[in-house]
């Protein structure tokens, strides 16, 4: 696809400026949608390349407090402050690990327009995720605590970077490095004794459901004839997916199958295809909700152009209720997105067995004399020291 890398690298923290609040801007996609387009068989027409063309973050940043849309002053300003910051010049000593991270600037990626909500979530009211559970914190915590102790002897906590938040800096290396994470891990972490110590994209494997764009940008490709759906998703590099929509009116699979993107029975609701997602692997993770995790997406057509999504997800072992956001798709070229070049990215490619095996020769260096103790190198927050994000 073309403009994959349309999303900005940017951490995430919270930026402490003070704007004014405003007065919301209608948006036309909260009208009626228009006259539904149909298939030859009869059904609304979904078809297509479809690619979300700004950037709105998940959460609202408090600063814009119960501020729902951007005016196109704050959205100016925005794409100004997010512009420099991409393209300032994050070179530090050379060789250090700081200076390896600051190596992706605006000459690797780009940057898409602010979008004009002030983010993707629109229920709860304030636009952020409501609380977790007390048995959700008290897991987000020891998964947290592991991968800090895994950093203790960086450089990352030493200058305390933000990648090392809520951590402390001991340069004798972890006395839990030969632990197991509290439950099957899904992030990086500073250590590669075997596959699964990699994140799930470092593995080629995606991050499934929700997917509401990736640093690199995404597309979706919907596909339709009668009486089934199939939708591809571009995302990352190369961690492309599909899922088959069941249009049948059968039940969910079993309890105890399980699978990597869920069960999606659909059902048409009018115009709007109503998606049930359920039955996710507790291989896969979402904000911290995994084989609980439920969907209920819906999918509209509001303009020849335009497709409107909108998902609540629930999960009662994780939040504290459900919650709903909204993104907007816009429809791409078919004649110019016909020939997609890029390799795939497979589980077992080169990437990782190499990880392992420099992980591997660090330990041998050091039993040799030849080298530091692999446990006080960072090789898991590789954009450790960037800035804040405007928009968060």
């Amino acid at each position: 696809m073309r403009n994959r890398f349309a999303r900005s690298m940017i951490s995430v923290a919270i930026a402490a400026v003070a704007v004014s609040a405003v007065i919301a801007i209608p948006r036309t996609s909260a009208q009626a949608p228009a006259p539904a387009l149909k298939m030859s068989w009869g059904e609304p027409d979904l078809q297509g390349i479809w690619t979300d063309e700004t950037d709105t973050p998940l959460q609202r940043s408090p600063r814009f407090a119960n501020q729902e849309f951007f005016t196109e002053a704050q959205r100016a300003e925005l794409d100004q402050q997010r512009s420099a910051l991409l393209r300032r010049d994050k070179r530090v000593e050379r060789g250090t690990e700081l200076d390896v991270a600051g190596a992706y600037n605006a000459v690797f990626t780009s940057m898409k327009r602010t979008g004009a909500r002030t983010s993707l979530i629109v229920d709860p009211p304030n636009g952020r995720l409501p609380p977790l559970t007390p048995e959700a914190q008290k897991l987000a915590a020891a998964e947290r605590e592991f991968r800090l102790a895994l950093l203790q002897s960086t450089e990352t906590c030493k200058s305390k970077s933000v990648a090392c938040n809520g951590g402390k800096y001991d340069p004798t290396p972890s006395p839990r490095l030969a632990e197991l994470p509290p439950r099957y891990n899904t992030q990086r972490m500073n250590r590669h004794d075997g596959p699964e110590d990699g994140s799930l994209p470092d593995r080629c494997l995606t991050l499934g459901l929700p997917e509401f764009g990736a640093a690199t940008g995404s597309f979706r490709r919907i596909v339709q004839t009668p009486g089934g759906i199939a939708i591809f998703y571009d995302v990352g590099q190369g961690q492309g997916w599909q899922r088959n929509i069941v249009m049948n009116g059968s039940p969910h699979l079993p309890a105890s199958i399980r699978q990597w993107y869920g069960d999606s029975r659909g059902r048409w609701e009018g115009s709007t295809l109503v998606i049930d997602v359920t039955n996710f692997s507790p291989k896969t993770d979402y904000q911290g909700s995994r084989e609980n995790l439920h969907l209920i997406e819906r999918w509209t057509r509001i303009s020849p152009t335009t497709l409107e999504y909108a998902v609540t997800i629930e999960d009662p072992t994780v939040w504290t209720r459900p919650w709903t956001a909204k993104q907007e798709f816009t429809r791409q070229s078919d004649q110019e997105n016909r020939t997609y070049y890029e390799p795939r990215c497979i589980e077992g490619n080169y990437g990782l067995p190499g990880l392992l095996r420099g992980r591997r020769a660090e330990e041998l260096a050091y039993a040799e004399g030849r080298g530091p103790h692999p446990a006080t190198r960072d090789n898991a927050t590789d954009f450790v020291g960037v800035e804040d994000d405007p928009l968060q």
